[in-house]
């Protein structure tokens, strides 16, 4: 190869890398990487749940939805599941879901979970993990507070307590 088709093809590769590199910050600033952010329409999912029926998010369309993304392996998902479960109690009879989609694990093992520590509102099997990487879950756990639209009103990452639990369902509630 001569010194001239070496050159132009080295030229070539450095283009490539620039604007290939350029794409990857791009979407990253602007959020159009495939995440859903604040104030985006929430993915839908199709998911069987411990009930045995599948969901689609468009089941809960008209309510305020909290989704909570969570693992029995994960320890913040664990001690937040009694401000969940008291919020479902406090909130379900005035137009408000809570839903936990659970990240990978077997039916038996999350049902196991759910029964030790009386939870009773839906959740939902991931086992593919499909809507973790729709919603770009990391880490866990993570919730999201999606309006009766279906907007994304607030994502929380990481552990919920009770009073903050019940501050963002009200603001949900009222927007």
């Amino acid at each position: 190869m001569g010194k001239s088709k070496k050159k132009l093809l080295q030229i070539i590769i450095l283009l490539l890398i620039v604007i290939v590199g350029g794409y990857a910050i791009v979407t990253q600033v602007s959020g159009s990487g495939g995440k859903p952010t604040e104030g985006s329409k929430a993915p839908d999912f199709d998911l069987l749940g411990l009930d045995g029926k599948a969901h689609k998010l468009e089941e809960y369309k008209g309510k305020a939805i909290v989704l909570n993304f969570w693992g029995t392996w994960c320890g913040p998902c664990v001690k937040e599941m009694p401000a969940l479960q008291a919020q479902w109690e406090k909130w379900k009879d005035k137009g408000v879901v809570i839903v936990g989609i659970n990240a990978g694990e077997d039916k038996m093992a999350v049902e196991n979970f759910v029964n030790n520590v009386n939870v009773d509102f839906p959740v939902l099997l991931d086992p593919d993990k499909v809507s973790i990487a729709k919603y770009g879950i990391s880490p866990l756990p993570t919730t999201f507070f999606v309006s009766k639209n279906g907007k994304i009103n607030k994502i929380h990452l990481g552990q919920l307590d009770l009073d903050t639990l019940d501050k963002q369902i009200e603001e949900l509630v009222k927007s």
